[in-house]
């Protein structure tokens, strides 16, 4: 059996959101499974001096038109929410603790409630209270978890190893140790896994 397609993302990432939600179809067009893996990837512009997006006015112009003209393409509820982008420590810490405890589809099941709850309903989920609404059950419980010593610094190591495997954008995919960077490279990871070429 094949190995599953890496798929890293920043929860803040109008790009890495449309990739989400074209999960299901790249695992059919590869008959693999997609990994979520989402990380800091503010932390990583920090390292490499890149800067978000909106940072850059003539490029956030264009981005910002791409993004709501690819939603329309794909079927795609996007609305760019302000604050943007906003710091997304709490999702992934989240996503990693239902992992932990729920397994691997309830993280995934979050991480598309979490993206849902930025870009369609402009939840600001930098706060640790509302990624806790997002997540649902015990708040309280929720809120201690994700503000856990531990979580934080799993959270930091996952960005880090990241950040040592060249990983600088979202989406990013891992293909057998082949990477793809950006929504529009979908194609091509498809016809990797595939060995078209």
């Amino acid at each position: 059996m094949n190995a599953p397609i890496e798929f890293y993302f920043d929860f803040s990432s109008p790009y890495g959101y449309l990739a989400a939600c074209r999960a299901a179809h790249v695992e059919h067009a590869t008959g693999r499974g997609l990994e979520f893996k989402p990380y800091l990837l503010g932390a990583v512009f920090k390292a490499t001096g890149r800067q978000p997006l909106k940072n850059h006015p003539l490029v956030w112009d264009y981005a910002r038109h791409d993004v709501t003209r690819t939603a329309r393409r794909l079927n795609v509820s996007l609305s760019v929410p302000e604050p943007f982008p906003v710091v997304t420590a709490s999702a992934c810490r989240a996503f990693y603790w239902v992992a932990a405890n729920d397994g691997a589809d309830a993280a995934r099941a979050l991480a598309m409630r979490l993206y849902h709850a930025y870009f369609v309903d402009g939840a600001n989920i930098s706060k640790t209270d509302v990624v806790a609404d997002v997540v649902g059950g015990d708040r309280d419980a929720v809120v201690a978890a994700l503000n856990d010593e531990a979580l934080k610094n799993d959270l930091r190591r996952r960005t880090d190893e990241a950040a040592a495997r060249g990983i600088f954008g979202s989406p990013f995919f891992i293909v057998d140790g082949e990477s793809f960077w950006g929504n529009d490279r979908i194609d091509d990871v498809i016809r990797w896994a595939n060995g078209a070429w």
